[in-house]
């Protein structure tokens, strides 16, 4: 045997009984193969090819490695690669980080007229749902209609997938109702892209046009039609779709259960969110945070510091979410000290994770909501990062509301700072001035104004409504 084919009885015998445990494994015997010319043999580069197709997703291969080698590969085969090994490859790409991938593949197949099926087009769908490029998705389906895969479901139901995904809605009830077949998966993607696109009505529409059309629904159909009910205050149907899963048996797993009880705790039935919650047999995370923070939504804080309680005396690790929660409970219902202890225990390390941004932000409002001004603007100094525009919105309503202006003239400026072009924020400075009664600095902020062609426009600001929504807030604690 000489050297070229023992090298070759090696590396098939390597990607045949073991498995690459790393790019570099790979690249090492990509290196062999290229070392013992072995490029031209077709059956040891159809193993090459098959050996990153099985392991792509645990090996997360760069980009720059799949773009080199692979048309490299195929570059030297004598016979063009068959359509099932380029399927293999884009079906395991197309679950990777590399979505781009796919597309790659996929051009090369058009390339060297290698004639794409009908099992190319949903994982190559599935992929560029992932890339957000709308140019070649429309490009794809395209190629679906003129290759003359417009009538399999599986491949229509990728593309609601693809275009449901971006939420063009428009394109996705388009291709839906020029389906000539649809199954559960087709009327579960129309309603959960009308969800996650905030058409909560037109979602719900489609779930009861589902029921009259005698298609069964599916656990995914009902998370998204739940979610959609909470979204739209749609209780009745919400109850509904209870009384089927407990008509029908079903297990009440993780996912349902959490969906059912944020669905209640929306529609202000707290009783029947916690009935959920009780007959729950399994329940993580997620589950707990969709109580704490049905409990803070429904102004309940106690209830929520309650519920969190027992959530860690049960053995239930808080995430970031959970604390989040229950310091918006806090803030809405007045629990200073609570918060206050917390937010400490999360500053000292307790829960394993230091706060962030909006743990901060919950703390601030707390504090404002309470009269604690000068605490408020202290912790905002103390951030480890830069306060956000909200932050400092939050502290001058509360100002306005306890009529503090000195602090509130502080707070107007740090905003002039980070939104010089903003006129709602000179004129709640030159508000302030008015009110008290320094009409020099009145004046000085309308020449300013007017000296950075800006106008007084009251009536489009979103700035000045948060300010004021935040402003009745305060007030009515």
């Amino acid at each position: 045997m000489n050297t070229t084919a023992a090298a070759a009885t090696r590396i098939l015998h390597l990607l045949s009984n073991s498995i690459p445990q790393s790019q570099p494994h790979l690249n090492q015997i990509q290196a062999q193969l290229i070392l013992h010319n072995l490029r031209s043999n077709t059956t040891v580069a159809r193993h090459f090819i098959s050996a990153i197709a099985s392991q792509s997703q645990s090996l997360s291969l760069s980009l720059s490695f799949l773009h080199h080698s692979l048309p490299l590969f195929f570059s030297h085969l004598h016979t063009r690669p068959h359509v099932f090994t380029c399927n293999s490859l884009i079906k395991a790409f197309a679950h990777s980080h590399t979505p781009r991938v796919p597309h790659s593949l996929y051009s090369y197949m058009l390339r060297h007229s290698i004639a794409p099926n009908n099992y190319t087009y949903p994982f190559l769908l599935k992929s560029l749902s992932d890339s957000k490029d709308f140019e070649q998705g429309r490009c794809v389906h395209s190629h679906v209609v003129k290759l003359g895969h417009s009538r399999d479901i599986y491949v229509l139901n990728a593309l609601l997938n693809l275009y449901a995904s971006w939420g063009r809605m428009g394109l996705c009830r388009q291709v839906f109702d020029e389906m000539p077949e649809r199954d559960v998966v087709s009327w579960t993607v129309l309603i959960m892209g009308y969800r996650n696109a905030g058409e909560y009505g037109d979602a719900l529409v489609a779930f009861e046009k589902m029921g009259y059309a005698g298609v069964v629904p599916n656990r995914v159909t009902m998370v998204n039609a739940l979610g959609a009910c909470g979204s739209y205050r749609a209780v009745e149907m919400g109850i509904r779709i209870h009384d089927f899963i407990r008509r029908n048996r079903w297990e009440m797993d993780v996912i349902l259960g959490t969906s059912l009880i944020d669905m209640y705790f929306k529609c202000g039935r707290v009783e029947e969110a916690l009935g959920v919650f009780a007959s729950m047999e399994k329940k993580n995370v997620y589950t707990w945070n969709a109580v704490i923070k049905g409990l803070a939504f429904a102004k309940c804080g106690e209830d929520a510091v309650w519920w969190f309680n027992r959530m860690e005396q049960e053995g239930h690790k808080p995430d970031e979410v959970t604390l989040i929660n229950v310091l918006s409970a806090c803030s809405h219902s007045g629990l200073v000290d609570i918060g206050r202890e917390i937010f400490g225990f999360l500053l000292d390390g307790k829960y394993g994770f230091s706060p962030g941004v909006k743990h901060y932000a919950c703390m601030i409002d707390l504090l404002v909501r309470s009269g604690f001004l000068e605490d408020g603007l202290k912790l905002i100094g103390e951030m480890p990062s830069e306060p956000t525009k909200s932050m400092w919105g939050s502290l001058l309503a509360g100002c306005k509301a306890r009529g503090n202006l000195e602090l509130g003239e502080v707070v107007a400026k740090e905003l002039l700072e980070l939104e010089p072009e903003n006129s709602a924020y000179y004129i709640v400075l030159s508000n302030l001035y008015a009110q008290m009664e320094r009409w020099d600095d009145v004046a000085k902020t309308r020449e300013l104004m007017k000296h950075r062609g800006l106008n007084k426009d009251m009536g489009c600001s979103s700035v000045e409504s948060e300010l004021r929504e935040n402003y009745q807030c305060l007030l009515s604690q």
